[in-house]
């Protein structure tokens, strides 16, 4: 089974990297599918890469059902 999860981006490189926090942790990961992302946009991480922008509404809602999950 595969996973995206949501992550905010704190830094966005020229290469099409950033470095995003996933819960405290920092990843370095690739931009290259959402090219219009920004430093504070979250995104949605499969694989090491940026697959789509979210809302804070989305990423709640994300983060709720997979804390469901988690104690379900």
């Amino acid at each position: 089974m595969c996973l995206a999860v949501p992550a905010r981006l704190d830094l966005c490189n020229d290469d099409q990297t950033a470095i995003a926090d996933l819960h405290g942790s920092r990843i370095e990961i690739s931009t290259a599918l959402v090219p219009d992302a920004i430093p504070g946009d979250w995104v949605l991480i499969h694989a090491g890469f940026a697959i789509q922008k979210l809302t804070q509404k989305e990423t709640d809602e994300i983060w709720s059902v997979l804390e469901d999950l988690d104690h379900g």
